[in-house]
């Protein structure tokens, strides 16, 4: 009786070309965005496991990437490449997502892979988030001038700040994403393919009614912020009209020179003054689109004001406390116990 022979394991390399487009592309349906992420990430990693093992990439085996290896990429990245501690991060969970997905398809490697995925992220500082105060954001909103451009980037900014939306979700709202009867609000489309439904403040929904007004052949699929050609703003296109309106905003406000100011900004700018009006930052979780209220929860660390309110209610009160003393009757009553 004939010996049952055992599947030959995958090649390094179909693995490689199998976690793109079976495993991202078609089982996950990440984004192209999310896509080139991970592909830049093992693009760095082969060249840098090539160069030290003097191996071409086709030729490397799930047994090469060992803790040691990885731990030279990552420090290889922060010395040589100086990227930062969270861009370290990145390519790390890039490089993990691929281990995981090969553990699954070569079963014979899953001890190699194992003792790889053991490479702990690093622990850095996160920055104090960044935010406008109230003054200065109605400075960067302005007033819409006359034209067609102006009229266009007041209603970019006031959708950012309404809906606290990414640049990738605010450019990729559509004339039918937008709801201005009943309940208004805008549908966006954001990471991971998630939706989510953010309500419009009646302001905005005056201007965005305008906006429709003045351009009637925008309608249905139509990019509701298109640029002169008639397409979706590009994310470059984005952030020189948020420029542009800084630039304006300096007379009336300041204080707003000394801050980096991009659209992210503008996103935590809208946590932060939700947050300060009352919003349970569950709620503030789902505005913005967290998978998780841990994202959220950054907010409240960050302002300022809120702790010192919550400093100012924990003062010492000016009287005594004084020790409590039982009346007789208690007193006697516990001494029959």
């Amino acid at each position: 009786m004939r010996k049952a022979i055992a599947p030959r394991p995958p090649s390094f390399a179909s693995l490689v070309q199998q976690f793109f487009t079976e495993y991202l592309v078609t089982q996950r349906a990440v984004s192209p965005r999310t896509v080139a992420c991970y592909r830049d990430a093992l693009m760095l990693f082969l060249d840098f496991s090539s160069q030290r093992l003097k191996r071409a990439a086709t030729s490397l085996k799930l047994n090469d990437i060992q803790p040691d290896l990885i731990l030279a990429f990552l420090d290889h990245l922060e010395r040589e490449r100086h990227n930062a501690v969270r861009s370290r991060n990145l390519r790390l969970t890039a490089l993990r997502a691929f281990l995981k997905f090969a553990g699954r398809r070569d079963v014979a490697s899953l001890h190699v892979v194992e003792r790889a995925l053991a490479v702990p992220m690093k622990r850095f500082e996160r920055p104090m988030l960044g935010f406008l105060t109230r003054e200065e954001m109605l400075a960067v909103l302005g007033q819409p001038g006359e034209t067609w451009t102006s009229q266009r980037d007041h209603l970019l900014l006031a959708m950012l700040y309404n809906t606290g939306a990414r640049v990738s979700e605010i450019i990729g709202v559509r004339v039918t994403d937008v709801v201005l009867d009943g309940g208004a609000c805008v549908h966006l489309h954001g990471k991971g393919r998630k939706q989510r439904s953010v309500p419009l403040w009646h302001t905005t929904v005056t201007e965005v009614r305008a906006w429709l007004r003045l351009n009637p052949a925008l309608r249905g699929e139509e990019p509701l912020l298109p640029n002169r050609e008639g397409h979706a703003m590009s994310r470059s296109n984005v952030v020189q009209r948020l420029e542009l309106a800084v630039a304006r905003a300096t007379n009336q406000a300041p204080s707003i020179v000394k801050k980096r100011i991009s659209p992210h900004i503008i996103r935590h700018t809208t946590a932060m003054h939700l947050l300060q009006s009352g919003v349970p930052f569950n709620v503030i979780a789902l505005w913005l689109g967290h998978e998780s209220t841990t994202t959220t929860h950054r907010y409240v660390e960050a302002d300022l004001a809120m702790k010192e309110k919550a400093l100012a209610r924990l003062e010492a009160p000016d009287t005594m406390i004084r020790r409590f003393k039982a009346p007789d009757l208690l007193m006697r009553f516990l001494q029959t116990l």
